[in-house]
């Protein structure tokens, strides 16, 4: 059996650099191979003998080994693939997310609670690779933290989080937040967003009875989602958050503290719609952690 990849797209600036240090980590962590992954559309055929003086790859192989070389301080054994790929970058990540566990990119590291600086690339990639997709900011703390995470607020490593809707199956995206809460032996956190309807809302307020209602209902069918979950995965300690607020709120408010955050995007939505919902476009906007989007049907 062939072994699972880890790809992370690089262009050379540090916020690929911080993805690569993610990646690796998580590759080691799991006994995966990374792939560092530059495409470059320009890139020439060339002997591998070519004097370096005239390699018109210089550059793009400088990306990789640069890469390659801030891995291996951490990372000694770890099984690495370099792979320089004549071709636009989104078309050749979206090849690496057909043939990865998941693919893994930078994103600017702003302050806390600012935008993501998103290239077109990285959104088109979120919004239409096959398998799963995970942002990481650069970070001034390259060192790991006690679940082998970097580039990560302090505290970081105490909890995965992940967001569920409730409005149909998401079996891919519980058996990846499952999977990365039980590969770094932290919890999981599963958080739920459901606004208060109308009626539960009173001239002088909002009705506790009705709001408790509200609360109730969704906390069941949120036990009734993870029941099979907690059995399949029995070690992974599991808090269930029921909000009352939007989906987009709730990860928000949630996220914070996280060490990953996962959320869901719809694989076949209408033909009009952008391809990112609402509730991933707010946490790669407004969540400082790494974001994972994972398509589900």
């Amino acid at each position: 059996m062939e072994p699972e990849i880890i790809t992370v797209g690089l262009d050379g600036s540090p916020e690929s650099l911080a993805a690569a240090q993610w990646a690796a980590d998580e590759a080691d962590r799991r006994h995966f191979v990374l792939r560092l992954l530059h495409a470059w559309i320009l890139l020439a055929a060339e002997a591998a003998d070519t004097p370096p003086d005239r390699d018109q790859n210089a550059g793009a192989r400088r990306i990789v080994r640069q890469a390659l070389e801030v891995v291996r301080e951490r990372h000694p054994h770890l099984q690495i693939i370099e792979d320089l790929v004549g071709s636009e970058a989104e078309p050749a990540l979206l090849r690496a997310a057909e043939e990865s566990r998941m693919v893994v990119l930078g994103s600017r590291a702003l302050g806390a609670w600012e935008s993501f600086a998103l290239g077109d690339v990285s959104l088109d990639v979120m919004g239409r690779a096959d398998g799963p997709v995970v942002l990481v900011r650069a970070s001034d703390r390259a060192q790991p933290d006690a679940a082998g995470s970097t580039g990560t607020p302090h505290g970081a490593a105490s909890r995965v989080v992940v967001g569920v809707s409730l409005n149909g199956p998401c079996e891919p995206l519980l058996a990846f937040a499952f999977d990365a809460a039980a590969s770094r032996g932290i919890p999981l956190q599963v958080v739920h967003g459901r606004p208060l309807p109308v009626q539960a809302y009173a001239p002088w307020g909002v009705d506790p009875d009705a709001a408790a209602e509200v609360a109730r209902q969704a906390d069941g069918e949120l036990r009734e989602v993870i029941s099979p979950w907690r059995a399949r995965f029995p070690d992974v300690p599991v808090e269930l958050t029921v909000l009352p607020e939007s989906a987009t709120r709730a990860i928000v408010q949630t996220a914070p503290e996280a060490g990953l955050l996962a959320v869901g995007r719809r694989r076949h939505r209408p033909f009009l719609a952008p391809r990112v919902g609402p509730v991933a476009h707010a946490a790669i906007h407004h969540v400082t952690c790494p974001v994972a989007m994972v398509p589900h049907d």
